[in-house]
């Protein structure tokens, strides 16, 4: 008995390590754990959800809901509002990106150029960045009574003499989109110039001397140099824009509601009305659906181009 005992005791000492190893293991797991069940909580469980529901038939209103299949998304997908949002929506995050690049660019290298003096440059930073400083609902507010038809922006262009009346911005079908998305742009480009203007200050000098001593022009500098030094930070910055873009609710709704006919309906302001307006909530997961894959879609080339860098 002794000596079978004693054959049985070293696979007990080494089964203690092993635990002590699994253990290990664990801990980091252990630590991913809390932020793991929100994501389930509040991302994956949803998102179920939401799939589940737009293959239903009448969710949430009544119990007993049946099986519909595609025919949701086909609602959807021929729902002439639908491809309404669909294009303005496009017209919207392209505009809007363009112009966040284009500005954000131009007030990066104001500010990053050595003509100016330290303590201009602090004054012009505090101005550009005074849009991205407000709330959506503080800049909703704001444009909405500066482009009242008896606000000051017609008052201005009516003193100036380049209007005859007044112009209701936001509720002429011809300027509404224009409009909104103008102010879009004005409330979203200071996060480019941040971005740019940090990508600027890191481009080392040399390469500029260098380019100078072969002889090259500012305009040359710029084409060569700072733009495919900027390369990365533009593609991340463009995609990151288009995929916030695309899900702007609040500015639409509390500017212009979709309206005017239509004209500014988005795909978020779509969405929304099918679920809380017309109670269509199967509809409305459908919806959500597509907008969400085709987010996938951005997110996919965003994810892509940082693994290239």
């Amino acid at each position: 008995m002794t000596l079978l005992a004693s054959k049985a005791a070293p696979p007990v000492e080494q089964a203690a390590p092993a635990r002590k190893t699994l253990a290990r293991r664990l801990v980091p797991y252990g630590y991913l754990s809390p932020t793991i069940v929100l994501i389930v909580v509040l991302m994956v469980v949803p998102i179920v959800m939401v799939i589940s529901y737009s293959f239903r038939d009448n969710v949430i209103v009544q119990e007993n809901s049946v099986f519909a299949g595609f025919a949701n998304y086909t609602k959807v997908l021929t729902d002439p509002d639908f491809l309404v949002a669909m294009k303005n929506t496009a017209i919207f995050i392209t505009v809007s990106m363009v112009a966040h690049l284009v500005l954000g660019l131009a007030f990066a290298m104001m500010l990053n150029t050595q003509l100016l003096s330290g303590v201009t440059k602090a004054i012009f930073r505090i101005v550009y960045i005074l849009p991205w400083l407000f709330t959506i609902a503080v800049i909703a507010v704001i444009w909405r009574l500066l482009l009242d038809p008896s606000g000051v922006i017609n008052y201005v262009l009516h003193s100036l003499g380049l209007i005859n009346q007044s112009v209701n911005w936001l509720g002429d079908p011809g300027m509404a989109l224009w409009a909104v998305t103008f102010i879009n742009i004005w409330s979203g480009y200071p996060f480019f110039m941040i971005s740019l203007l940090a990508g600027l200050q890191g481009i080392p000098n040399d390469l500029y001397e260098a380019a100078a001593v072969d002889g090259t022009n500012w305009f040359q500098r710029f084409v060569h140099v700072t733009l495919p030094q900027l390369r990365p930070v533009i593609i991340s910055m463009a995609v990151l824009d288009l995929i916030w873009t695309s899900q702007q609710f609040a500015l639409i709704w509390m500017t212009t509601g979709g309206g005017p006919l239509n004209t500014t309906e988005m795909l978020s302001t779509y969405t929304y009305k099918q679920a809380f307006s017309e109670y269509e909530f199967s509809t409305a997961s459908a919806a959500a659906v597509i907008v969400l894959l085709l987010t996938m879609v951005l997110a996919f080339f965003y994810v892509r181009q940082q693994r290239e860098r």
